[in-house]
């Protein structure tokens, strides 16, 4: 079974596009939506939800008021201000480092589970999908990425798939790592441009501390043709492989606009069979 992940240094070049066009190419495998902070993926595949549960993020500070004797210590010692003066933790300051935990002489902290987020399993007309959905402004989306990661490896192994594809996050960050670590193959995705070509470096270095091999994607690239054959000229001198060259074309919003996966688009509206056959020469390729 491979892991293949699809990746891009920065939001908005079209990875999700080229996500759902390999869930639909791919034959026997599981779909997973790591892009939890701004999952979109789901909005092509609409999957339907079969088991859903709680994500616990971490912890957060309560105080029992029968225990606690008003010393100040917690107030004291947290550096983030979440302790009021009439000894009340506020939620949105505590941190859940829980110090005042350890430190509270009465023992009257009491440490709860923090419910962050959900996660899913699901069933899509291309396969089984697993996502999830981040609650606003909560942390730990790396250990949600891992999460999934770890469910769908257990399905696909139980379930003999051939494959894993995986819309990653943007970025090089926690979820990006968490994303990348253990993959067979990073597919990055990139646009022509300085900082679509800057951020592809930072693709590119972080795949090399990972060991993991890479093959790149320019999308759009009639854009800037100029800036395209940099890129690619940047690329051999890593002996780094472009596996695809993308041109801009209305029909790929309109597939967007459709909520279909643009290969999906293609069959059902029959335009833009040139892009279309990039896209599965591209997968060829891949597979």
């Amino acid at each position: 079974m491979k892991q293949i992940l699809i990746i891009s240094g920065k939001g908005g070049t079209g990875k999700t596009m080229l996500s759902g066009c390999l869930s639909v190419l791919a034959k026997n495998k599981i779909i997973v939506d790591a892009d939890v902070d701004a999952a979109n993926l789901h909005l092509l595949l609409h999957p339907k939800i079969k088991e859903s549960y709680d994500f616990i993020g971490g912890k957060i500070a309560k105080i029992n008021k029968d225990k606690c004797s008003e010393c100040g210590t917690c107030k004291s010692i947290c550096k983030f201000e979440a302790i009021t003066d009439d000894f009340v933790i506020n939620p949105l300051f505590c941190e859940g480092c829980t110090i005042c935990y350890y430190f509270c002489p009465e023992e009257a902290i009491i440490l709860e589970d923090r419910i962050s987020g959900k996660y899913f399993i699901s069933e899509t007309k291309y396969g089984p999908m697993v996502h999830a959905r981040l609650g606003i402004a909560q942390e730990n989306s790396g250990k949600l990425v891992a999460k999934l990661r770890e469910i769908a490896k257990d399905m696909g192994e139980k379930q003999n798939k051939d494959y894993i594809i995986i819309d990653g996050p943007p970025g090089v960050g926690c979820p990006v790592m968490a994303s990348m670590t253990g993959v067979d193959l990073v597919v990055a995705v990139t646009e022509p441009t300085l900082s679509g070509l800057h951020d592809l470096e930072r693709v590119l270095d972080l795949a090399k501390h990972f060991k993991t091999e890479v093959k790149v994607i320019i999308n759009k690239f009639d854009l800037n043709k100029e800036m395209s054959l940099e890129i690619e000229n940047k690329l051999k001198e890593k002996d780094v492989e472009v596996i695809g060259k993308i041109p801009f074309s209305e029909d790929v919003l309109k597939s967007v606009k459709q909520e279909m996966p643009f290969i999906e688009y293609v069959k059902t509206y029959n335009k833009g069979g040139e892009i279309a056959e990039i896209v599965e020469n591209i997968w060829e390729k891949i597979s």
